[in-house]
């Protein structure tokens, strides 16, 4: 983890579709609710489904299955195609969330070429997931949009030197696999097949999971990013 630090970006769509659009997602795409993991409901979401995110509380809980996680993925292949970065800003975790889900995603979303976010794309695809993290450090373009949205939300925004232990990671589908992607882990995590038709049923479940670690924490969100 750099010295860098964020403001913590809220898990309000509409905070997070300016920041989009701010860098250059087309406005037919974004963030929405996911207000329940269970399958009738997941009907309600707008579909398309490219990513879903989810935030929930960083725990002791979290930090165990964090290890034995790494422990499985540790020098296994992942497949060429997923955009994967280690998050080194601190606070960053919501924007890194919404990178991960559009990088995986670019060829689906019409992304101009001067976009702030095309640019970026660009210029890291074919970095470590650690030069990755530097770029997004140097990019004072991401940084600004970030910190405005961070202002927009409807609670107060905590001081940059106050701890938030809320954590965004983000599932994508990549070549018919469903993978995890969360900058403070060293790898990502393959779950298994799945495809566009099964995708946000097939995350949801693993959310569920992660609720089910951690029972007594009501502190869980779930987004989708794809059509609005």
């Amino acid at each position: 983890m750099s010295s860098i630090k964020w403001l913590p970006m809220e898990s309000n769509p509409e905070v997070m579709n300016n920041f989009l659009e701010t860098l250059g997602v087309p406005t037919v795409f974004g963030i929405s609710d996911i207000i329940s993991l269970d399958d009738e409901l997941l009907q309600l979401v707008p579909s398309p489904v490219f990513a879903v995110l989810l935030l929930f509380p960083i725990s002791e809980k979290y930090e165990e299955y964090c290890k034995k996680q790494e422990e499985l993925a540790k020098g296994k292949e992942w497949d060429k195609d997923v955009y994967f970065m280690f998050q080194t800003i601190r606070n960053a975790c919501g924007t890194m969330a919404l990178i991960h889900s559009i990088a995986n995603n670019a060829d689906k979303l019409d992304l101009k070429p001067d976009s702030v976010i095309k640019k970026f794309i660009d210029q890291s695809k074919s970095l470590s997931p650690k030069e990755k993290a530097s770029l997004l450090e140097q990019s004072n373009e991401i940084s600004t949009a970030h910190e405005i949205s961070a202002e927009q939300g409807q609670t107060e925004t905590p001081g940059l030197d106050e701890k938030c232990n809320l954590h965004f990671i983000t599932f994508v589908n990549v070549n018919s696999q469903l993978y995890e992607l969360d900058g403070r882990k060293l790898y990502p995590i393959l779950y298994g097949p799945t495809s566009s038709e099964t995708f946000l049923n097939d995350a949801a479940k693993i959310c569920k999971e992660y609720m089910q670690r951690d029972p007594e924490n009501l502190n869980f969100t779930a987004l989708s990013f794809g059509a609005v």
